[in-house]
């Protein structure tokens, strides 16, 4: 477990150098990075629809398949993950893609809706039932698990720190002491910032594009954020520079509903589905993978964290 955790770190490590060499070589900055492609469609068609069985063992499949659409609490505006494509009005990336999957999974069709969400409000969302899952880099902690279920975990990741380039005095996590380092609001890096340097001053903002403005109007003079996030961050603004190593390690999960557990069994089966059939591999190719080199990593085991 300790070296595949290794091997997802270092495969999201070298997305940092890819990406920043893109970002410095692309004549277009504003280009949507993790578009599924010509291939996007054909994931599509490859995905599975649950029986008729598995559909009736879960009253929350059941009213979802009913209504036609699944509610999904997510971003429009993150790159690589979950951002609208402009000109087609679609959303792309490896969040944006499998909310689809899941949605077929129950409807028959891709019929999902994203409902804008962040930090603060997603917990909020399940509770009162505006949405029936939560894809948003939703790192599953014991605590959270309190709040809301957790399917998966469904990616691995970890918290890094971000700069403009035109800075040079924070190489590594210790050297956030005494500065004043930016993170969103009830997000891990929020935690991981005084566990790693306690006499930081930590500025919360709800937003990921809110927390990039503010580091780029010297509001903070770092910023500590998921890396995944961090790297889109830096593919699109070439002022952005992401130092050092990830130094903790984060397991995504699809956030549900508190006490839910017909419909948790549900999704984890359809997770173990698309991994089985190459599928998760085939959509983390066409988001992240887009400017990750090498293969796509192997999953995450299904519960395999706490809270999950």
């Amino acid at each position: 477990m300790a070296a595949l955790k290794t091997r997802r770190m270092l495969v999201l490590t070298c997305a940092i150098a890819t990406l920043s060499t893109a970002a410095a070589c692309s004549g277009e900055p504003g280009a949507l990075p993790g578009s599924p492609g010509a291939s996007g469609q054909g994931i599509i068609d490859r995905a599975p629809v649950a029986s008729a069985e598995a559909i009736a063992a879960s009253p929350t499949a059941t009213a979802i398949k009913q209504r036609g659409q699944l509610l999904i609490g997510g971003s429009l505006d993150a790159p690589l993950l979950s951002q609208q494509n402009p000109a087609t009005g679609e959303t792309e990336g490896f969040d944006a893609t499998l909310g689809k999957l899941l949605a077929k999974y129950i409807i028959g069709t891709p019929d999902a809706k994203i409902v804008n969400s962040s930090s603060e409000t997603r917990e909020a969302l399940l509770q009162n039932s505006t949405v029936d899952v939560v894809f948003q880099t939703y790192t599953i902690t014991p605590q959270r698990a309190e709040k809301v279920a957790f399917a998966g975990p469904y990616l691995m990741s970890g918290q890094a720190i971000a700069t403009m380039k035109d800075k040079s005095a924070i190489r590594k996590p210790s050297d956030l002491n005494g500065k004043k380092v930016i993170a969103g609001a009830n997000t891990p890096g929020v935690e991981a910032i005084k566990a790693q340097a306690p006499n930081a001053e930590v500025i919360t903002f709800a937003t990921d594009p809110e927390c990039v403005q503010a580091l780029e109007q010297n509001r903070g003079e770092a910023y500590v954020q998921d890396l995944t996030l961090l790297a889109a961050s830096a593919r699109l603004n070439d002022k952005i520079q992401i130092v050092g190593e990830p130094f903790t390690s984060d397991p995504y999960g699809i956030g549900l509903k508190h006490g839910d557990d017909a419909f948790k069994k549900f999704v984890n089966d359809w997770l173990v589905r698309l991994q089985q059939a190459g599928i998760w591999q085939q959509v983390w190719k066409d988001s992240l993978g887009t400017v990750v080199t090498g293969e796509a990593p192997a999953p995450p085991a299904i519960g395999s964290v706490p809270g999950s």
